[in-house]
């Protein structure tokens, strides 16, 4: 059972690591108390030791893997896609667990990159239907669904207390399930506009702008900033029994890790 006062951490993936947007209870949204923290971590696991036991964390990464993809990826990319409009393109379509795991090496070229994502796509055709390659956006982010799958694997406890979100879905169930109406970024950059969009949203529920202006910690660019502070009040949603998994109820991996979008 989920604690009724527990420690809400929203995390998203960033280039030092994962940034991770902390709520104590006394300082959730719409209750007074002491403001929430940020803090970057090298790992996952360096996140997981950093809080308490019943700590309930909403992150935006993939958790629970396909052994066979079909079209649109896993069930809760298929699932969320229509609520987002134009923002649905930031669902990225996950492939089968050996191809996430078709290579793990660390790449220290691009040359070696790119052929690790060549041999990635190639097990991903291989177990799809219709054939499907991977993407370069969601093969560079391989090695976080793996950080994340194997201590999910290891820690079965996790699985009640780690949940996958997705910042547009988060966004767009925060905004009485109206997708934003303008993009974080436009050709790779911020769009200050987008950004703007969503910090107001954010207010609503409780954040205080000043907070959210704050520069990002070293590591994490400002759009990973505002997604794990989406991300936060997705936990707290969870907690509070408000949030809706897609799909509802959630399958299980081969593993018997839940698969399911949670907002």
């Amino acid at each position: 059972m989920i604690p009724t006062k527990a420690v809400l951490v929203g995390v998203d993936g960033c280039k030092a690591g994962w940034i991770a947007v902390r709520h104590d209870p006394g300082s959730i949204p719409r209750n007074p108390g002491p403001r929430p923290s940020v803090a970057v971590f090298a790992s996952f696991a360096a996140l997981l030791a950093s809080l308490p036991d019943d700590a309930v964390i909403a992150v935006d990464m993939p958790i629970g893997l396909p052994e066979f993809s079909s079209k649109g990826g896993r069930g809760p990319e298929a699932m969320v896609r229509p609520l987002l409009g134009a923002r649905q393109s930031s669902v990225f379509s996950i492939p089968s667990r050996a191809a996430l795991y078709a290579d793990t090496s660390d790449f220290t070229t691009i040359e070696a990159w790119y052929a690790a994502h060549m041999r990635a796509s190639k097990v991903a055709k291989a177990t799809s239907d219709p054939p499907r390659g991977v993407s370069i956006q969601a093969f560079g982010i391989f090695a976080k669904i793996r950080e994340i799958d194997a201590l999910l694997i290891a820690r079965p406890d996790l699985r009640g207390r780690v949940f996958e979100s997705h910042p547009e879905v988060a966004f767009c169930r925060l905004n009485g399930d109206q997708a934003m109406r303008l993009p974080k970024k436009i050709r790779g950059s911020i769009n200050p506009d987008g950004m703007a969009e969503r910090k107001a949203l954010l207010c609503r529920h409780g954040y205080e702008m000043g907070f959210l202006d704050q520069p990002p910690p070293r590591g994490a660019a400002a759009d990973d900033f505002l997604d794990a502070a989406a991300m936060t009040l997705i936990a707290g949603r969870i907690t509070d029994g408000e949030a809706r998994p897609f799909p509802d109820p959630p399958p299980i991996d081969r593993v018997g890790i839940p698969v399911a979008i949670w907002a």
